[in-house]
């Protein structure tokens, strides 16, 4: 079953690689979608793929990756499939 979520990241996450270590990370799954930097200092990330893949995608990120130290909060939430997403990319 195909899932797609969003996720803010809070804490450090700008300035320190975030959304390159995110985009490399998303290299080892089945999935599309993309990260960026949000005014309020945060970081989106939106991700598509079989329910299994995205959750450990963001599982990776927030528990196992050299990003976890630099979480201080995140938050998921469910959304509409994403459309005309081919890859994993960084946007602006």
């Amino acid at each position: 079953m195909n899932s797609t979520k969003r996720v803010i990241f809070s804490g450090r996450v700008q300035g320190v690689g975030f959304r390159y270590t995110a985009k490399q990370l998303a290299l080892g799954f089945d999935l599309v979608g993309s990260v960026r930097n949000q005014k309020d200092g945060t970081v989106e990330l939106k991700v598509m793929g079989e329910e299994n893949e995205v959750n450990d995608f963001i599982t990776e990120i927030v528990d196992e990756s050299e990003l976890a130290g630099l979480i201080k909060e995140h938050r998921i939430w469910d959304i509409d499939p994403l459309t005309d997403c081919r890859g994993f990319t960084i946007t602006s």
